[in-house]
């Protein structure tokens, strides 16, 4: 049942995928969590005044799903782009300029898709606040798991900002990109937490 070739393909020699696919397939994962518990508190009489609370959250957590598998492979594409440009020659001034130029676009790349993993699992630990609140008492450690994995994603993709920015000419892009990183990995730390100590709270009653 357990399809095993992402990992397989992470645990080899080859550069790719790396932290930042990780960490999105780990994002797609929580996402699915949130879907499951979405799915396991709709239909349910019990459940009957949260019913279209629910319908949305599980479209919202389905969409942040797909997006974060679709970003492990542009996560290696922005690798591989970067990558290139280190074997590009520097014989001379110019191709030493061309090849940093080239280097400096590839950084701002591979940039921006870990921002992005970032964002969408920021969606994934608020959906799972509301999840471990209203949805299935069946399914409320799900929700807390998927808040807590989702911010371990969004953290680990930080990581890929931090590396790339550290060789990037523009600083002040750099730091651009470094301030919002911090942002996102610390805009639901505290609520992740939150999530983690209520669901506890609830289960040992």
């Amino acid at each position: 049942m357990v399809d095993t070739a992402f990992v397989d393909e992470l645990a080899s020699g080859s550069p790719t995928p790396g932290g930042g696919g990780a960490s999105a397939y780990a994002g797609a994962l929580a996402a699915a969590l949130g879907s499951m518990v979405a799915n396991l508190t709709i239909g349910k009489k019990k459940y009957a005044q949260v019913e279209e609370e629910m319908l949305e959250i599980r479209t919202a957590a389905a969409q942040c799903q797909a997006r974060l598998l679709e970003l492990i492979d542009e996560d290696d594409r922005a690798f591989v782009a970067l990558s290139s440009t280190w074997k590009l020659p520097k014989g001379t001034s110019e191709e030493q300029k061309a090849r940093n130029d080239a280097m400096q676009a590839a950084s701002v790349d591979a940039c921006k898709v870990p921002l992005e993993i970032m964002e969408e699992c920021t969606k994934v630990v608020e959906l799972a606040g509301r999840l471990a609140k209203d949805g299935s008492r069946m399914a409320i450690t799900d929700a807390a798991a998927s808040a807590v994995i989702g911010q371990a994603a969004c953290k680990a993709a930080g990581l890929n900002v931090y590396i790339n920015t550290a060789s990037m000419d523009d600083r002040d892009l750099a730091r651009s990109f470094e301030d919002r990183a911090l942002e996102l990995s610390t805009r639901f730390e505290q609520r992740s937490e939150e999530i983690y100590q209520y669901v506890i709270d609830q289960v040992k009653r």
